[in-house]
Formats: C-alpha cells, structure tokens, sequence
C-alpha cells in the first residue's frame, strides 16, 4: 500500500545500522544507499521534532545472553570485533535520540521500546534499516500487532538475501503497512511544530 499519510506523532525507528552489520553487503539495495536515505529521513523527523530510535543488537561475545537455540542463526559474516555493535557515525551523535538495544530479530521484544513510544505519544513508525526480512520485518509486524500504523522506507532497507528482501517488500509489507521510498516520506512528513 503506498503512502496516503504521516500521523503528526510518528517516530523514525532505524534498524541495525551499526558497524557489523553494515559493513556486510546489501544485495537488492546497496548499503551505502541504504545509510544515505536513512541518514536524510533521520535528518528531517529531528527538524520537524520527531523522535528518531537507533536501534542495535547485540550480544556478548560467546552469545550467552543470546535467545536459546539461536546462536547457530548467526549470519557467519557478522564479526563480533569491538564496536561491531556501535551505531554507524552518520547516525550517532545526536542527545535527544532513543536509544535501544535488542537481543532478538525484534526491537519490540525484551526491550522498552513500547514504553518509549508510548510516553511520546506515538501513532505511527517509519522503518529503515538492515535486514528486510529479519530485524525489519519482525519489527514491522510486532508494531503492526501493537498498534501502530507502520509505513516501510523501501529505499532505507536492505538484506543479503535478495529473495528474502523481495518476500518481505512485496509479499509481507503489503499487508501490514503502507511503503514508499524516502523522498516521498519526508514529503508526507508534518511541518515543524
């Protein structure tokens, strides 16, 4: 479903885009494409006033605070170097963000990300971030059983797997949120208030 409106409360939730995971490639989307749209829907929700959420994974290096039987999913590219978790420069840096931290595919799950929206006021969340069908997707479909009207920047999300980012982009998003590409998002957005 296209883009038909931006609730005045909407937040930016970005996912995953940190040092380790950007650093692998993006396949129907390139990464670097993918930071530089989710760099200008950041840049226009804080000028309008809009609450931005940066969202990471992590886990401890042996992954004993990972979900039980899930180590074994871990994509064999992803590195656990020191700052492998650490949100990308381009995002980073700005006080009134939110900031969470998952432990799963979902940034609703375990973490207080409900609450923070809550508290705010929000009705809706534009998604971006790495991987369509993973972290986006199970973030998209747990604001979509919370609530929240949920709209996908189809041009500020990527995945290795191409097959799996088309599944996501025209099967699932479909029937849980509406889509469009950045520039017609930061279009939509509300004036500064």
């Amino acid at each position: 479903m296209a883009i038909t409106t931006i609730d005045p409360k909407t937040a930016l939730v970005v996912i995953d885009l940190q040092n380790g995971i950007t650093a692998m490639p993006g396949a129907p989307v390139p990464t670097a494409d993918v930071v530089e749209n989710a760099v200008g829907l950041a840049d226009a929700f804080r000028a309008r006033g809009l609450p931005v959420v940066l969202v990471n994974v992590s886990f401890a290096q042996d992954f004993a605070d990972a979900v039980p039987g899930r180590t074994s999913q871990r994509p064999p590219a992803l590195q656990l170097s020191e700052g492998w978790d650490r949100i990308i420069d381009d995002l980073d840096g700005h006080a009134g963000d939110i900031r969470v931290t998952k432990r799963n595919w979902s940034a609703f799950y375990g973490t207080g990300l409900d609450l923070q929206l809550r508290r705010r006021g929000v009705t809706q969340i534009v998604l971006a971030g790495i991987s369509t069908s993973i972290g986006v997707e199970s973030t998209a479909r747990s604001a979509h059983e919370h609530g929240y009207h949920v709209t996908i920047a189809t041009d500020a999300v990527t995945d290795s797997n191409a097959d799996a980012h088309k599944n996501s982009v025209e099967r699932i998003f479909p029937r849980l949120a509406e889509t469009g590409d950045t520039a017609d998002i930061i279009a939509a957005l509300p004036a500064a208030g």
